[in-house]
């Protein structure tokens, strides 16, 4: 049998990339494993990292592997071998390029009716990854990547392990604490839904929208646009910030170690919130005089008013994307039971 790897790495994406060639990059020593269905591109990456590893001096290695995630049995067999501490699952059968803009009736169901109409596409292969790590590693941890502040609560609404995601609240946290240098790292907290990104994806005169909560030295701001104006996104998955974001965080999991800073989707938690690793596992770090009761029912608050909601097992539509799937599909429209994903699919 072979060692167990520090972290595997399912995908062979962008986003996939960002993550193992920063890990690459900064790690001083990771067992990496890359997975995926294209020969050719897992051994690019595993290329790349190897040779990323040599520029800046690091121990990293990394082997690379073929796995079709829709083959019965795959991931099981996978993570049966390398036991992996951490599974970083990547590779979704929904393009993120899905959100730079409507060019067909698709993408303009998804501009109308916001991402959670893409979660079907996004949590098919997270949760058959979730079900093959119970059943063949279930010391591993998940950290699930594919629009986590959805999907991690259907991972955990059908009873499957989650510790957290990637991005999308780490992308305002690391952009707004670039902004405020002078201030200690741990000074600033964010809670952040993902809808809450859209405004600095704009131009700094065309910016509304649902906002973030921002603390600074333990108190709340209420003038997040005015203090972050010169940050700026692009229309464009942000993965040069949302895939390094996840760097650290996979590297505390991985040895054990302790880490503050933000991630969506922890324990299966709608949204993102500022979070704490500590022996291996991922909890919630509010800023004073925020409770836990709170700050989860803010998140939730946006998909109950439009997107997706798990209740009991059941997936439910809600707000403008219940309309704009009910007038595509009334039947999908009422949602479905989280054990007939594939059938939804």
């Amino acid at each position: 049998m072979t060692d167990p790897v520090d972290v595997l790495i399912l995908g062979t994406g962008n986003f996939a990339a960002r993550i193992l060639f920063d890990l690459a990059a900064t790690a001083k020593s990771l067992t990496v494993a890359v997975a995926g269905r294209n020969r050719l591109r897992v051994d690019w990456l595993r290329s790349a990292a190897k040779a990323r590893a040599h520029i800046f001096g690091r121990q990293t290695r990394c082997t690379g592997h073929l796995i079709d995630l829709l083959q019965d049995g795959a991931a099981e067999a996978l993570l049966g071998e390398l036991r992996p501490a951490v599974t970083v699952q990547a590779a979704s059968l929904q393009p993120a390029a899905v959100i730079a803009g409507a060019t067909n009736a698709w993408t303009q169901l998804v501009a109308e009716g916001g991402l959670s109409t893409t979660a079907v596409f996004q949590a098919r292969l997270s949760v058959r990854v979730a079900r093959a790590l119970v059943l063949a590693h279930p010391a591993g941890r998940l950290v699930n990547s594919c629009f986590p502040d959805v999907v991690n609560g259907i991972i955990a609404a059908a009873g499957l392990p989650i510790a957290c995601g990637i991005g999308n609240i780490s992308i305002l946290a690391h952009a707004f604490a670039a902004a405020l240098p002078d201030r200690p790292r741990r000074d600033l907290k964010v809670l952040a839904h993902y809808q809450t990104i859209a405004p600095w994806r704009r131009p700094p005169a065309e910016r509304n929208g649902p906002l973030p909560r921002v603390w600074i030295g333990g108190a709340e701001i209420d003038d997040a646009l005015a203090r972050f104006a010169a940050v700026q996104l692009t229309p464009e998955p942000v993965i040069d910030i949302s895939g390094a974001s996840g760097v650290p965080l996979i590297r505390a999991l991985a040895r054990g170690t302790d880490w503050t800073g933000h991630a969506p989707g922890p324990n299966g938690l709608a949204g993102g919130y500022p979070v704490r690793c500590h022996a291996g596992e991922v909890e919630l770090d509010l800023p004073p005089g925020l409770s836990g009761d709170e700050a989860i029912s803010w998140n939730a608050s946006f998909e109950v008013q439009k997107g997706l909601v798990v209740e009991s097992g059941q997936v439910r539509y809600t707000g403008r994307l219940y309309d704009r799937l009910r007038a595509v599909s009334p039947t999908l429209a009422e949602g479905f039971p989280i054990c007939d994903i594939d059938a939804v699919y």
